[in-house]
C-alpha cells in the first residue's frame, strides 16, 4: 500500500497591507486592526491611521489588549522607554485597566494547598534517616 501525504493547506493570500497584532501576534490585514500611537507617555488609538509617528497594531478586543499589557508589548513596539498609560484604549474597548504592567494580583498560599512553603522552624530540605 502506498502512503499518502497530507495535502498542504492552501492559505488564501491576504490582500493589502498585513500587520501583526501586538497582543496575540497573529497576522491580519491592516483594515481589521486598530492602530495605536504613543502621545505624551500614553497609548492613544488612531482609528483614522493618520497620526504621525510609529504605530503599533492590535485587534480591537479586550483579550488582545490585556495580552499586550501583560507582555509589555506597547513600549517595545512603539520604541519608547518605560511603561505607557493604556487608559484611552480601555475606555475605547470598555474594559477595566489591569493592576499594572505585567503584574497579576498575588494569591496567598494556604497551609492546606499543595506546594505549601515550609515554616521557618522546618529546614527547607528534609533529610531521610
Amino acid at each position: 500500500m502506498a502512503r499518502t501525504r497530507p495535502v498542504p493547506r492552501q492559505d488564501v493570500p491576504i490582500e493589502g497591507p498585513v500587520r501583526t497584532c501586538v497582543g496575540c501576534r497573529s497576522r491580519e490585514p491592516a483594515s481589521e486592526l486598530l492602530r495605536v500611537v504613543a502621545v505624551d507617555g500614553a497609548c492613544e488609538p488612531d482609528p483614522r491611521r493618520r497620526e504621525p509617528g510609529r504605530g503599533a497594531w492590535m485587534h480591537p478586543a479586550a483579550d488582545c489588549l490585556h495580552r499586550a499589557e501583560r507582555r509589555s508589548a506597547f513600549p517595545r513596539a512603539l520604541r519608547v522607554p518605560g511603561p505607557l498609560d493604556t487608559g484611552a484604549l480601555h475606555a475605547l474597548l470598555g474594559t477595566e485597566p489591569s493592576s499594572g504592567p505585567g503584574r497579576r494580583p498575588r494569591r496567598p498560599v494556604g497551609a492546606g494547598e499543595q506546594g505549601s512553603r515550609s515554616t521557618p522552624d522546618e529546614p527547607a530540605v528534609k533529610h531521610s534517616r
